[in-house]
């Protein structure tokens, strides 16, 4: 502990300000916020993607149905053969690449769907940080309504010990505190509390 009897109050509300003020810094929820936009980004490239792959497949659809029905013609006007196995050998192409496109197409969704989750689980993460910094705002308002009213001011650091400072502001004097809790009971311990606040 440092002897706080040589102690400015004015510097330890500058003090506090600037502890205030680090502790309200929003790193995560920055972070947070870079990941829901790259996230949206890449869902909207995805969609592209996957409407554009769409476009093909029924492209590629209205050739194969063109093939088919060229290979009908063909066949039914008695055409050489040559002709029906080039036009056969066009449908089994066509229909190859149909279906490396649907299995493409089933990527870009299973990767679309993937996102989806993504950012639901960022903006989950989002509302709970929200919350943590509501939480942290609330505690550190009521830790300062306690210390303006008690002229107390616990030292949260170490929890393994009861301890912290008493702020007299119209002596200008600030005195440290401590209590053992192995050897004092916890009825003790607030019973001395309430002395120093009443003292």
């Amino acid at each position: 502990m440092v002897d706080g009897s040589n102690i400015d109050v004015e510097k330890l509300k500058l003090f506090s300000k600037d502890l205030v003020g680090f502790l309200k810094d929003d790193k995560d929820a920055c972070f947070f916020k870079q990941c829901l936009e790259q996230s949206n980004a890449l869902q909207s490239h995805s969609h592209s993607q996957y409407q554009l792959l769409r476009d093909s497949i029924q492209d590629y659809q209205e050739k194969i149905n063109a093939c088919k029905q060229r290979t009908t013609e063909a066949q039914s006007e008695a055409a050489a053969d040559a002709e029906i196995d080039k036009l056969q050998k066009e449908l089994e192409q066509e229909i190859q690449r149909e279906q490396l496109l649907r299995e493409e197409l089933r990527v870009i969704t299973d990767e679309v769907n993937d996102l989806d989750h993504q950012r639901a689980s960022i903006e989950e993460q989002r509302q709970l940080l929200k919350k943590l910094e509501q939480d942290q705002l609330r505690a550190e308002m009521k830790l300062s309504l306690y210390a303006s009213v008690t002229s107390i001011i616990p030292d949260l650091d170490d929890q393994s010990k009861i301890s912290g400072q008493i702020v007299e502001r119209d002596k200008k004097v600030v005195e440290n505190f401590e209590f053992d809790s192995s050897k004092l009971t916890t009825f003790d311990t607030c019973n001395s509390i309430w002395k120093m606040i009443n003292s």
